[in-house]
């Protein structure tokens, strides 16, 4: 199966969904995973529903009306589910939900374990980005190392390299590497930015800046980042972006954006204005 097929819907196969499978959508189709499932989705030959816009109730329903299998969510998503009163989360029918996939952002984890209580051992995250590179872990192995984002999911290496380049021991944090292509013409490049470029590679290894560090059983932990990226609800937000804008205001001398914790959203945008 998947002869032929595209990266995304490779991946379906590899995550267990199946051509029978009725997948709800429930995030923005601007966004690269949420597209890219759906059109993988239907390249299968699945039955795909669309939310037009998330809400978390409706999310419920139409998954009961739809006798949904499978879906995608962040954990921003799985807050706001959370968050419905008892008898909501009890009013509907879920028993046709066999996949529920997450990604886009760090899960705390005593929301995960919420969302593992109340749907069952059916989610299955996985760790990866735009660039390439990916890990996966489902709920049985998630409960005995929670916190954790999985292991390669193609059965590769994660690398993990201090800011030399050197591999660290086992269990020290570094800097997430995967391994890009052999050849240099097939690897991904920033458009126009060729400097960036140049400071993701390490040889044929390149990084989006994430920092962690592996168990003895080779899994993976998210501890960090180098980049002052903020991800607010899945969705990545770079501070020059806003800061750009701000420091055209009349009234703004000089403006800095950061990103703060937020329970909801996982993080907030911050601009500290002068």
């Amino acid at each position: 199966a998947g002869e032929g097929l595209t990266g995304a819907a490779r991946l379906l196969f590899l995550f267990g969904f199946q051509p029978s499978d009725t997948y709800l959508c429930v995030g923005p189709l601007y966004h690269a995973a949420p597209i890219a499932f759906t059109m993988a989705q239907l390249r299968i030959g699945a039955t795909v529903v669309v939310m037009p816009r998330f809400d978390p109730e409706d999310a419920l329903r139409l998954i009961e009306k739809h006798r949904i299998t499978s879906s995608q969510w962040v954990p921003t998503h799985f807050v706001r589910l959370l968050r419905l009163p008892d008898d909501i989360r009890q009013r509907y029918d879920l028993s046709s939900h066999r996949i529920a996939v997450h990604a886009a952002a760090p899960c705390p984890v005593p929301v995960k374990q919420a969302m593992i209580d109340w749907w069952g051992p059916i989610l299955l995250e996985y760790y990866a980005a735009t660039e390439g590179g990916g890990t996966l872990i489902r709920s049985d192995e998630w409960l005995k190392k929670r916190g954790s984002v999985g292991r390669h999911w193609a059965g590769g290496k994660v690398w993990i390299l201090d800011e030399r380049g050197d591999e660290v021991a086992q269990g020290r944090e570094g800097i997430i590497y995967f391994e890009g292509a052999p050849d240099p013409a097939q690897r991904f490049v920033y458009y126009k930015d060729e400097a960036k470029t140049e400071r993701t590679y390490r040889g044929h290894l390149f990084t989006v800046g994430d920092v962690g560090y592996l168990d003895a059983d080779g899994y993976l932990f998210l501890t960090d980042r180098l980049s002052n990226m903020i991800i607010c609800g899945g969705v990545n937000i770079y501070p020059a972006e806003v800061e750009n804008l701000l420091i055209t205001h009349p009234s703004v001398a000089d403006v800095a954006v950061i990103g703060v914790p937020d329970a909801e959203m996982g993080e907030a945008v911050k601009a500290v204005i002068e």
